[in-house]
This record gives C-alpha cells, structure tokens and sequence, in this order.
C-alpha cells in the first residue's frame, strides 16, 4: 500500500508540474528511484571496544526500492539552490558464529539476528556554473548535509540501536555533456573527506540523459555512496550501489 500511495504521488507531481512548465523555466523538481544493493557494510560499535562485523557478508542484506526528491532554483545564468531528501533504510538477517558485542547488548554465537540500516539523508546546496554552454555545463559548489543514520541489531530477544544524527559539509560538482540533440551524460555528485582519515562520504552519480524538450528530461544511471566513519564511538563503512531512473521538470 505504501509504494502505491508513493507511486500515484510521484504521477500526480509530475503530472502538476508538465501542466505548468514553461520556456522560462527557473523552479525544478527532481525525482529519482531505481534498486539499492549493498556492496560492503561493516559495523564496530563502540568503536574501541565493539565486535566488527559486516551487515552484508556475516548478514544478507536484502536489495530494497529507493526514492529520492530534489527541489529547487535557478538564478541568474549560473547560480543554483536546492533543497534534497533521500530516505534509505536497508534490512538484513543471518547468524554468526561468534559472540557479538553490538552497543549496548552481546548476542551469543549462531543466534539468528535482525538488523536495519538507516541511512536518511537532508541537505541543501549551492553550485556556481563556471561554464554554461549549450553543449557543456560545469560547476561546483558545497552542500550542507543532515546526516540521520541508525543500525539496530536485535535477536535472542534482545536488541540494541545505535543512533546517530550530525552535519556534514560536502563539496557539490556537476558535469553535464550534451553530446547529441536529445541526448546527453550527467557525472554529478557530493564527496569530502576529513584530513585526519577519521571519516568520508561520497554520493556519485553516472547517468545517460534523454532531453524531451528544455524543460522536461529523463535518465537511467548508476549511483555509488560510500564513506563512514572510524572514531571512538563508532566504526562503520560501508559501499552502496544504485541502479536509477530519474526525471527532471522545470516550471
């Protein structure tokens, strides 16, 4: 029922927004959707003290659907804003054959366990186009991210949940190639890394691009997010992959 409810918003949205776009357009609105699959994910919590272990090879983390929504303005020739949601949440389930201390709790060896990785994501850009062309757009910029994750691990009848929500500033690039009429390759994407190597985090993206008209394009694509994070508190890395399609609508 959620992911019909979810579908007949997305169809309204674009829907609304094809009705009104125009050839001035400066508002737009980005939808993205595709398979999100875990490539490696590997958890120490606490960070000095925990059990390390992965949520995708000692677990099996199941693919899931995901969605993603982009809001926002173009000003003057060069300058953009946006707003950007991204929910993630990915589950798993197996065993493992020694004991694991995850937190706050310890879960004997071989006890069949649960988990969930939550990775939601908010942020807000600004990106300056330092060339514009018809054929060629390039520029960069930062992003200020909210970053609310969680990992919980129950089974055995226990449970325990790590969660964490803080800032994380980010360089913002795009790249987009129109090398045809109606065709075009977009590499865009927010990465940074802390000098000290304590953390990192890459949002990637590779797409092919189909231009309907000016205001209206649709495109098929990878994705790659990795990063995480090695303090104190908590160890955890981890490689996801996405296979989308995504529209764009200015009005």
């Amino acid at each position: 029922m959620k992911k019909k409810s979810t579908g007949i918003i997305f169809a309204l949205a674009i829907t609304i927004l094809l009705a009104f776009s125009s050839a001035e357009a400066k508002w737009f609105l980005d939808i993205e959707t595709g398979l999100v699959s875990s490539g490696y994910n590997d958890v120490r919590i606490p960070g000095d003290t925990g059990t390390e272990f992965s949520l995708s090879e000692d677990l099996q983390t199941d693919s899931s659907v995901f969605f993603r929504f982009r809001l926002g303005y173009q000003f003057g020739e060069r300058h953009t804003v946006f707003a950007f949601v991204a929910p993630l949440s990915l589950k798993a389930s197996g065993s493992v054959n020694q004991d694991i201390f995850f937190f706050e709790e310890t879960f004997p060896a071989n006890t069949p366990l649960n988990g969930n990785y939550r990775f939601n994501s908010y942020r807000l850009t600004y990106r300056y186009d330092f060339i514009r062309k018809k054929k060629l757009t390039l520029g960069v910029g930062f992003t200020a991210k909210i970053r609310d994750a969680a990992i919980r691990v129950e089974g055995g009848g226990l449970s325990s949940e790590k969660t964490n929500v803080g800032f994380v500033p980010l360089l913002n690039f795009r790249l987009n190639w129109r090398f045809a009429d109606k065709f075009g390759l977009l590499f865009e994407g927010d990465a940074l890394a802390s000098p000290g190597g304590e953390g990192r985090a890459e949002d990637v993206l590779l797409a092919l691009q189909l231009r309907l008209n000016e205001n209206i394009s649709f495109r098929a694509g990878y994705r790659i997010i990795e990063g995480g994070a090695n303090v104190e508190e908590v160890y955890n890395f981890a490689l996801l992959h996405f296979f989308s399609v995504g529209t764009e609508v200015r009005f």
